[in-house]
Protein backbone atom coordinates (compact mmCIF):
# COMPACT_ATOMS: atom_id res chain seq x y z
CA UNK A 1 0.00 0.00 0.00
CA UNK A 2 0.84 3.85 -0.86
CA UNK A 3 -0.49 5.92 1.36
CA UNK A 4 1.08 9.10 2.65
CA UNK A 5 -1.47 11.49 5.27
CA UNK A 6 0.43 14.46 6.67
CA UNK A 7 -1.41 17.96 8.23
CA UNK A 8 0.69 20.78 9.16
CA UNK A 9 1.03 24.27 7.78
CA UNK A 10 2.25 25.68 4.60
CA UNK A 11 5.92 26.74 4.14
CA UNK A 12 5.34 29.14 1.92
CA UNK A 13 2.88 30.16 -0.57
CA UNK A 14 1.66 27.25 -3.37
CA UNK A 15 2.78 28.27 -6.67
CA UNK A 16 0.82 27.32 -9.42
CA UNK A 17 1.90 26.84 -12.86
CA UNK A 18 0.94 25.28 -16.08
CA UNK A 19 2.45 22.59 -18.06
CA UNK A 20 2.69 23.30 -22.18
CA UNK A 21 -0.50 21.35 -22.28
CA UNK A 22 -2.39 23.54 -20.08
CA UNK A 23 -2.48 21.29 -16.79
CA UNK A 24 -2.17 22.91 -13.57
CA UNK A 25 0.44 21.89 -10.95
CA UNK A 26 1.57 23.24 -7.74
CA UNK A 27 4.52 22.46 -5.24
CA UNK A 28 4.56 23.57 -1.84
CA UNK A 29 5.89 21.90 1.45
CA UNK A 30 4.36 21.39 4.54
CA UNK A 31 5.62 21.93 8.15
CA UNK A 32 5.38 18.97 10.79
CA UNK A 33 6.49 19.16 14.36
CA UNK A 34 7.72 16.96 17.07
CA UNK A 35 8.15 17.68 20.54
CA UNK A 36 9.28 15.92 23.52
CA UNK A 37 11.73 16.26 25.99
CA UNK A 38 15.55 14.86 26.16
CA UNK A 39 16.89 12.91 28.73
CA UNK A 40 17.74 15.86 30.95
CA UNK A 41 14.18 17.01 30.78
CA UNK A 42 14.63 20.06 28.44
CA UNK A 43 11.98 20.48 26.02
CA UNK A 44 13.48 19.40 22.35
CA UNK A 45 11.26 20.34 18.83
CA UNK A 46 12.18 18.60 15.29
CA UNK A 47 10.30 19.77 12.16
CA UNK A 48 10.15 17.69 9.03
CA UNK A 49 9.18 18.95 5.65
CA UNK A 50 7.53 17.64 3.08
CA UNK A 51 7.31 18.22 -0.52
CA UNK A 52 4.01 18.49 -2.27
CA UNK A 53 2.66 17.93 -5.81
CA UNK A 54 -1.13 18.62 -6.73
CA UNK A 55 -2.14 18.77 -10.40
CA UNK A 56 -5.29 19.53 -12.33
CA UNK A 57 -8.13 21.33 -10.48
CA UNK A 58 -7.32 20.88 -7.27
CA UNK A 59 -3.93 22.81 -7.80
CA UNK A 60 -5.78 26.15 -8.78
CA UNK A 61 -8.07 25.66 -5.96
CA UNK A 62 -5.01 24.76 -3.01
CA UNK A 63 -3.07 28.41 -4.99
CA UNK A 64 -6.53 30.32 -4.77
CA UNK A 65 -7.61 29.52 -1.25
CA UNK A 66 -4.42 28.34 0.75
CA UNK A 67 -1.19 30.32 1.52
CA UNK A 68 1.77 30.35 4.07
CA UNK A 69 0.93 29.27 7.61
CA UNK A 70 -2.22 27.74 6.49
CA UNK A 71 -3.16 24.78 8.19
CA UNK A 72 -3.62 21.52 5.53
CA UNK A 73 -4.28 18.00 5.23
CA UNK A 74 -2.81 15.86 2.26
CA UNK A 75 -3.39 12.42 1.67
CA UNK A 76 -1.79 11.41 -0.83
CA UNK A 77 0.89 8.90 -2.54
CA UNK A 78 4.89 8.84 -2.39
CA UNK A 79 6.61 9.19 -5.65
CA UNK A 80 10.04 9.14 -6.15
CA UNK A 81 11.81 11.31 -9.47
CA UNK A 82 15.15 10.90 -10.36
CA UNK A 83 17.31 13.19 -12.99
CA UNK A 84 20.73 13.69 -13.88
CA UNK A 85 22.54 16.95 -13.05
CA UNK A 86 23.12 19.38 -16.37
CA UNK A 87 26.34 20.56 -14.95
CA UNK A 88 27.58 17.80 -12.68
CA UNK A 89 26.08 13.97 -14.48
CA UNK A 90 25.23 13.18 -10.64
CA UNK A 91 22.27 11.25 -10.40
CA UNK A 92 19.52 13.05 -8.16
CA UNK A 93 16.85 11.62 -6.37
CA UNK A 94 13.58 13.68 -4.88
CA UNK A 95 10.42 12.00 -3.08
CA UNK A 96 7.29 14.17 -2.72
CA UNK A 97 3.58 13.09 -1.94
CA UNK A 98 1.51 13.41 -4.90
CA UNK A 99 -1.62 14.96 -3.73
CA UNK A 100 -4.61 12.78 -4.30
CA UNK A 101 -7.06 14.71 -1.90
CA UNK A 102 -6.83 17.86 0.25
CA UNK A 103 -9.14 19.58 4.09
CA UNK A 104 -8.61 22.83 5.01
CA UNK A 105 -8.32 22.54 9.13
CA UNK A 106 -7.32 24.31 11.92
CA UNK A 107 -7.06 28.10 11.12
CA UNK A 108 -8.61 30.04 13.28
CA UNK A 109 -12.82 30.71 12.71
CA UNK A 110 -13.12 27.45 11.03
CA UNK A 111 -15.21 27.67 7.85
CA UNK A 112 -13.67 28.93 4.98
CA UNK A 113 -14.19 27.30 1.42
CA UNK A 114 -15.20 23.66 1.13
CA UNK A 115 -14.11 21.69 -2.48
CA UNK A 116 -16.75 20.36 -4.15
CA UNK A 117 -16.35 17.34 -6.33
CA UNK A 118 -16.53 19.21 -9.37
CA UNK A 119 -13.57 21.40 -7.80
CA UNK A 120 -11.32 18.46 -8.42
CA UNK A 121 -11.98 17.51 -11.66
CA UNK A 122 -12.39 14.02 -11.50
CA UNK A 123 -13.14 11.44 -8.41
CA UNK A 124 -11.74 12.04 -5.11
CA UNK A 125 -8.53 10.20 -5.21
CA UNK A 126 -8.21 10.41 -8.86
CA UNK A 127 -4.56 11.91 -10.06
CA UNK A 128 -2.09 10.56 -12.56
CA UNK A 129 -1.09 7.41 -12.04
CA UNK A 130 2.72 6.82 -12.25
CA UNK A 131 4.33 7.70 -15.45
CA UNK A 132 0.79 8.93 -17.01
CA UNK A 133 1.04 12.39 -15.61
CA UNK A 134 1.69 15.48 -17.31
CA UNK A 135 5.35 15.53 -15.91
CA UNK A 136 8.26 17.13 -15.20
CA UNK A 137 7.34 21.21 -15.87
CA UNK A 138 11.02 21.67 -15.84
CA UNK A 139 13.26 20.39 -17.74
CA UNK A 140 16.29 20.10 -15.43
CA UNK A 141 14.51 19.12 -12.14
CA UNK A 142 11.20 16.98 -12.53
CA UNK A 143 9.29 19.73 -9.54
Amino acid sequence: MNKWIVQGRLGKDPEVRYTPSGTAVTNFSVATSRKWKDKNGAPQEETEWTNVVFWGKRAEVIGEYFSKGKMILVEGRAQTSSWEGKDDGIKRYKTELVGENFWFCGDKGGGGYTPKESDYGGAPGTAPAPGTGPGPVDDDIPF
